[in-house]
């Protein structure tokens, strides 16, 4: 497909005269037919994308969509793509082809294809051949312009194949439709700098770009004041926040900042990145009043050589000095990490390296993938290791991390933790569920009353995923 010309840059009163027009538009078939027209917005990969689409949620709204539970009742589908698997993209593109019938039983139907599986040029291709029914895609840059491609959609009847931004920009004040009332996500940055060698991210999201404090700040003392009782920051790389900045001013001054706030609220951060995770950062978390000593720190790699291959910028000797520091500041603290096995040239040795780290760190939960090649990533070009030798180093990581994490989580038996309560768990609707301050999921019984709010519960018994307790 032909690259398109980037287009000029789209200012906040712009922005706003497309969502006018949509609004008046969504409010007429209101009057007539006395039914709002339906938004459905399906969601794939990362809690950045969960962010992005409660943007793209809030500005549906603000055009006059009711938003809708299920794609069949829509007149307007919004699928929010991720790159980062191949197994993520395979998933998306088969959601994409059954929404053909719905096509076919509602030619007014209007689909959007967005987000980073969109920032590559030949999933574009693939959207523009094999899937002629969708009417416009774009990146995860343009999201701010859902509304204007919606507008030109409509009016000329033409498919759109927005390109990605001259620019990468900070879009701020877009509106925002939360899927929670007590939990909230809260970007305070976009894009990656560090190319890891297996990664697609900073292909797809550009390059690293801070949003101003005093916009976060606002945020957040919006968030606390409306009663959130959980915020967490986001960011591809959270903790190298402000770098491009000339001031000094870094994530930890933000986190303290964040933490001076009144109110009663946990505040998280992911994801971090080894190699700017500082002492500094870790002495804040340690003397806060609302920062979660949790930190979900990726690893990827116990091996110093595939570290290198991954292009991570640090090895095993750096990750424990931090970890050491973080035991050290924190006992209390929760510490979960990435990691991927198989990666190109990983020998039985590399892969030992792995297990002794885990042996060594004792991790509470590992969130663990087979490695999968990304097309225009170096690691893409490298010898791969048989799938089926990755296979049973899989199996043997998962065997021993279910070991430490039932181990880990059996120290809590006994102890009162407090718990934000989701309400009834959906495994087992006899139970609530919740989360701890270390993010451990947590069953207890509980009322409607106690959803959204703080609740102390007294672990009767553990496994190595969830707790199981009383609440007082």
């Amino acid at each position: 497909m032909k690259k398109n010309t980037p287009l000029p840059p789209l200012d906040a009163a712009e922005q706003k005269r497309y969502i006018e027009v949509m609004r008046a538009e969504n409010d007429r078939v209101f009057e007539s037919t006395g039914k709002r027209r339906g938004a459905f917005i399906e969601t794939f990969g990362c809690q950045q994308n969960v962010a992005d689409s409660e943007k793209f949620a809030g500005m549906c709204v603000s055009m006059g969509y009711a938003i809708v539970k299920e794609a069949a009742d829509a007149d307007f589908i919004v699928v929010n793509t991720c790159a980062i698997r191949e197994h993520a993209e395979k998933r998306t593109l088969s959601i994409i082809g059954q929404y053909k019938h719905l096509k076919e039983k509602n030619p007014a139907l209007v689909i959007a294809v967005c987000g980073c599986m969109m920032a590559q040029e030949h999933r574009q291709d693939d959207i523009k051949f094999r899937y002629p029914y969708v009417d416009f895609v774009m990146g995860p840059s343009s999201l701010h312009r859902l509304p204007q491609l919606l507008c030109q959609k409509l009016k000329t009847g033409k498919r759109i194949y927005c390109p990605e931004e001259a620019e990468y920009t900070v879009v701020e004040d877009l509106p925002i439709r939360r899927e929670s009332d007590y939990r909230a996500w809260v970007s305070v940055m976009y894009g990656c700098n560090n190319f890891c060698s297996y990664c697609i991210v900073p292909y797809v999201r550009g390059r690293e770009r801070s949003r101003e404090k005093d916009k976060i700040i606002a945020e957040v003392q919006e968030l606390v004041a409306a009663g959130y009782k959980d915020i967490t920051l986001l960011g591809q790389n959270v903790n190298s926040y402000a770098k491009d900045r000339a001031d000094g001013y870094d994530f930890a001054d933000l986190l303290a900042e964040l933490d001076a706030i009144d109110g009663d609220f946990v505040l998280r951060f992911m994801t971090s990145h080894p190699k700017d995770a500082s002492r500094k950062l870790i002495d804040v978390m340690a003397s806060s009043k609302h920062i979660a000593h949790q930190f979900h720190l990726p690893m990827q790699s116990g091996s110093d050589r595939i570290l290198s291959a991954m292009n991570r910028h640090y090895d095993t000797a750096r990750y424990l000095d931090i970890v050491d520091y973080m035991k050290e500041k924190m006992p209390d603290v929760t510490i979960t990490s990435d990691i991927i096995v198989g990666f190109p040239g990983e020998t039985e040795e590399d892969f030992e390296g792995t297990m002794q780290m885990l042996s060594h760190v004792q991790f509470d939960m590992l969130y663990s993938f087979i490695y999968s090649p990304r097309k225009g990533t170096p690691a893409a070009l490298m010898e791969q290791v048989p799938r089926e030798v990755t296979a049973v180093r899989f199996d043997r990581l998962l065997a021993l991390q279910k070991e430490i994490g039932q181990a880990r989580n059996e120290e809590l038996v006994g102890k009162t933790l407090r718990v934000l309560c989701d309400g009834v768990s959906k495994g087992n609707e006899a139970l609530y569920s919740g989360r701890t301050e270390g993010n451990k999921i947590a069953f207890f019984e509980g009322t409607s009353a106690d959803t959204g709010k703080f609740i102390n519960v007294t672990v009767e018994r553990a496994d190595a995923f969830a707790l199981w307790g009383k609440k007082q």
